[in-house]
């Protein structure tokens, strides 16, 4: 593949990418080949491979003879993803903590969330992402390669239902998420795997909410 052909590939798998976890892309969507290369623009190529790529990643699924579609998510599995997700990131903040780093690493999200808090409310798109960077900065800090790809695969899966598409979540969200770079900063391990415990046990019980009374 030319570096050009990777590049349009790369750009199709990423705006696919997007328009899923933001909700554009319901599950169940058809994933034409055609259709999607019309509207982004490029040949069918680059959309076959990204699509193939969702496909890895779990965000789509093909069934024999028929078009892959964007992936659906029970309840169960997503309750079961969570469970994963608290053991991995609980260690990954009790790890954290221990990284003298950790405390100058995490000062301007701290800043940032702050602000969302103090200043006018930020889109999701920008909500999810800080929410996104945080979680994967403390599992960077925790010092495991493997430990933070886990973690960024396993938060991609319900990033459609967490916090950051929730408005009621906003607030707390942001307060667990001070509490915990906090926990960091100060070095105390207990004290950051707790904070950590406890937000994902509220983000668990926000998405079950949302899931049987969406509107």
């Amino acid at each position: 593949m030319t570096a050009t052909a990777q590049t349009l590939s790369d750009t199709a798998f990423r705006r696919l990418k997007a328009m899923i976890l933001d909700g554009t892309l319901q599950p169940g969507t058809r994933l034409s080949e055609k259709k999607f290369a019309d509207k982004l623009g490029v040949s069918r190529t680059p959309v076959r491979e990204a699509i193939g790529q969702l496909i890895s990643e779990g965000l789509a699924t093909r069934h024999s003879g028929t078009a892959p579609v964007v992936s659906s998510v029970s309840l169960s599995e997503i309750m079961e993803i969570l469970h994963v997700r608290s053991l991995l990131e609980c260690e990954a903040a009790r790890k954290a903590a221990l990284s003298p780093q950790a405390g100058s690493e995490l000062v301007a999200m701290r800043a940032k969330i702050v602000h969302f808090l103090e200043g006018p409310r930020p889109s999701s798109a920008a909500h999810m992402a800080a929410d996104m960077a945080l979680h994967g900065q403390i599992a960077r800090l925790a010092g495991s390669k493997l430990l933070a790809e886990l973690i960024e695969n396993l938060k991609t899966k319900t990033r459609m239902y967490d916090q950051g598409s929730i408005p009621d979540r906003f607030v707390p969200g942001c307060e667990e998420h001070l509490a915990l770079i906090d926990a960091i900063a100060a070095g105390d391990s207990d004290s950051a795997g707790a904070a950590m415990k406890l937000h994902l046990s509220h983000v668990r019980d926000a998405i079950i909410s949302h899931i049987n009374h969406p509107f």
